[in-house]
């Protein structure tokens, strides 16, 4: 288990045991690494509503990564591995997957010891290749022709949340990870080299792309609009924000007209996307897990991207006639964001219209002059008011009666 972090500790080592598996961690976290390897094992808490209930992960070591041959020693005797240390991190992982897999196909007479499908645990559409490619530059042409034969570079749905650790969460042991119930591990069938292991809570999907776009597009969407609309209420905690209707108003909105293209492009059941998001609204709304706006809100640059879940599940509703006036709102509450988290050296935020198109464009690479950029420009003007003194309920309310207007003027359902 390359990281040994909250989705490495808390689902996927999890995951693993429960399969019957012995897990190796690999990170480069001392004090972490350093517990693990002393008490060779740790808990997982489920948390939910008053309830909590401890599972004790057993029979686990670490290795720091730092020690690459350790690493690759590792990675060359698995049985199956997964990565989740975050996108940013894959490029400095690499060399030693790398590594770890020369040492696999060396072994036995230059045999292959037999497939390894590594699961991908990363935010990231496309993270297959993407790690792939990053492997392969660290292959010889004939490596690489024994890395497509034997390796499964399998993508990961990962819907379970596991909010920052706090000293209270930590309940005296410092590898406690406190977690949801939820457990479904969605994953690319069609990745797979060799026998499909049987995962506890895994589920192999043919049409994997579709589960995919719907964590980005329709969970982290909904996740980020009541971050930023929370962040912009002054709101700390995400379980805050479940429990105002307008916030949840404009988030299942947004949620369910990213469910509408979702269901066209994909032939998906739309009663299904629907009681995902309902399921999604509750789940929220879990005051136990003490979720932050701060921490799901997180790198709103990257999060207005052209491919990720606000614009990316613009551009997705776009493709399929479906009007996101209430996807848009979330855009705006993000830009608005942006612009307050990117101060320079603590200078007031200049929250003009014209700096926020110019941030837009910059990280969207919507065309400046397009309907959706105008609209997302609209509605962040109404959130910019209210640091010029307007009501932020008033602003709330005409944002909202905005988006419908929009929605029955252009003909959305």
């Amino acid at each position: 288990m390359y990281g040994a972090g909250n989705i490495g500790r808390g689902f996927i080592g999890q995951v693993f045991f429960q399969s019957g598996y012995k897990v190796t961690f690999i990170d480069v976290a001392e004090p972490v690494i350093e517990a693990l390897n002393r008490e060779g094992r740790y808990p997982v808490r489920i948390l939910s509503g008053d309830s909590a209930e401890d599972i004790w992960i057993e029979e686990v070591r670490a290795i720091n990564g730092r020690n690459e041959e350790d690493a690759a020693e590792a990675i060359a005797g698995a049985d199956i591995m997964a990565t989740a240390v975050g996108v940013r991190v894959l490029p400095f992982i690499a060399p030693v997957i790398a590594k770890g897999l020369k040492k696999r196909f060396a072994g036995s007479a230059g045999r292959v010891a037999g497939p390894l499908n590594i699961i991908i645990c990363e935010n990231l559409i496309d993270a297959n290749r993407e790690l792939e490619n990053l492997i392969k530059k660290y292959l010889s042409g004939e490596e690489q022709k024994i890395f497509d034969e034997s390796v499964g570079l399998v993508e990961a749905s990962i819907g379970r949340m596991v909010p920052l650790q706090t000293e209270e969460m930590a309940d005296g042991n410092f590898l406690r990870v406190c977690v949801e119930a939820y457990g479904f591990l969605p994953v690319d069938r069609a990745a797979f080299k060799g026998e499909i292991p049987l995962l506890a809570g895994m589920r192999p999907f043919q049409n994997f792309d579709f589960y995919i776009k719907r964590k980005l597009f329709v969970h982290n969407l909904g996740h980020a609009i009541c971050a930023y609309l929370g962040m912009i209420r002054g709101d700390k905690y995400i379980y805050e924000t479940a429990d105002r209707a307008d916030i949840i108003f404009i988030a299942q909105n947004a949620m369910q007209e990213s469910a509408l293209a979702l269901s066209a492009i994909y032939n998906e059941s739309l009663p299904d996307l629907q009681y995902h998001i309902h399921d999604l609204l509750r789940r929220f709304s879990n005051k136990a897990l003490g979720d932050t706006c701060m921490r799901v809100g997180a790198d709103t640059g990257r999060k207005l991207g052209k491919n990720d879940r606000l614009i990316g599940s613009l551009l997705c509703c776009a493709e399929k006639g479906v009007i996101p006036a209430f996807i848009s709102i979330g855009a705006a509450a993000a830009l608005y964001c942006h612009l307050n988290e990117n101060a320079a050296g603590g200078s007031p935020p200049n929250q003009s219209r014209e700096a926020a198109r110019s941030v837009l464009q910059e990280v969207s690479l919507l065309e400046e002059d397009s309907i959706y950029t105008e609209r997302i420009l609209s509605f962040y003007s109404m959130f910019a008011s209210v640091s010029q003194g307007g009501n932020l309920n008033e602003v709330m309310q005409k944002i909202i009666k905005a988006a419908l207007d929009a929605g029955q003027r252009e003909g959305i359902i």
